[in-house]
């Protein structure tokens, strides 16, 4: 059986900060942000505006393109480090405001890298024959655990959702191949403060596990599905930071034209920020069918994934 996206929407907050807000607060510039990360501005939920309501918008537009109704869906499971609660899941209040029925649902935490490992769990469960049609959500609001005392993390952090129904596809389409893997030694260096419930990165360090993993992990994705890295059509890295996303394409030897670039939009999404990668490659029609895309990210945990994919239902 062929596995892979039947069904893709994403959704961004309506309001856009630009990089000069943090000038009116913390020791930063325009130029600077731009220069060091490659962002220029990022979209923020309202208060009132929680990680499910994120993700209710892209499932909504996903399950619409799959050409399916909610009660096709029979689970889901939503990558997400920044619930609505620790319990329920948001794949609980996902699965009520959707009028699924009572399929089996969690949430699934691997920080950055949650997108990846979420469609892969997936593909499992379809491919085992236990399930036909699997909601995979990417959906955070990291503004609701940014510290904006803290002018190296501040500016980096967005939010937004994208989903995807993973399910059956024609032949030769859909998931190729992928990696997984984590590192637990790595973990002090980007982690959930539990004093002040906020996001501490060791930027030294993460820039330096991530220019290596980034490299490794799409390499050798690619390799597992037989293919040369002038097979790639498109390269959709995490976009924590244009020059971490830079060197990671130089390692896979994927020419520049072929990188999405959503960092200057949506800056840092975590599990959404693949997916809004994809959206707007879609929008500006450079994603085709038949078209081979590798998908990598990284996140804390330390934690990372990358999945070869031929695009197509």
């Amino acid at each position: 059986m062929d596995v892979g996206i039947k069904g893709f929407g994403a959704y961004a907050p309506e309001k856009v900060v630009e990089n000069a807000y943090f000038e009116t607060f913390l020791e930063t510039s325009d130029e600077w942000i731009s220069k060091m990360t490659g962002i220029k501005q990022r979209r923020w939920a309202d208060e009132d505006e929680e990680t499910s309501d994120l993700a209710y918008q892209a499932s909504v537009r996903a399950i619409k393109d799959a050409g399916i109704e909610p009660t096709d869906i029979d689970m889901i499971i939503v990558a997400t480090s920044t619930g609505d609660f620790p319990f329920p899941t948001v794949a609980n209040i996902l699965q009520d405001r959707l009028g699924i029925g009572k399929v089996a649902s969690m949430d699934q935490l691997a920080a950055c890298s949650g997108f990846m490992y979420a469609m892969i769990n997936a593909k499992q469960f379809v491919q085992s024959g236990d399930y036909k049609n699997v909601l995979v959500v990417g959906a955070d609001k990291l503004s609701k655990i940014t510290d904006f005392t803290d002018r190296s993390t501040a500016i980096l952090f967005g939010d937004g959702a994208g989903a995807v129904v993973i399910g059956e596809v024609s032949e030769g389409r859909g998931i190729l191949s992928y990696e997984l893997g984590s590192d637990g030694s790595g973990a002090e260096y980007l982690y959930l403060n539990p004093d002040n419930g906020k996001i501490f990165m060791n930027g030294r360090e993460v820039f330096k596990f991530a220019v290596r993993i980034m490299g490794e992990a799409s390499n050798n994705a690619v390799a597992k599905a037989n293919l040369e890295p002038e097979d790639i059509d498109m390269f959709i890295p995490h976009q924590a930071n244009i020059r971490i996303m830079e060197s990671a394409r130089e390692r896979l030897g994927i020419p520049k034209e072929k990188m999405s670039v959503s960092v200057d939009k949506f800056g840092n999404t975590s599990a959404a920020s693949i997916p809004l990668s994809i959206a707007q490659e879609l929008e500006n029609d450079r994603i085709k069918d038949d078209d081979v895309l590798v998908l990598v990210g990284f996140g804390g945990g330390l934690t990372w994934g990358a999945v070869t994919i031929r695009w197509g239902k």
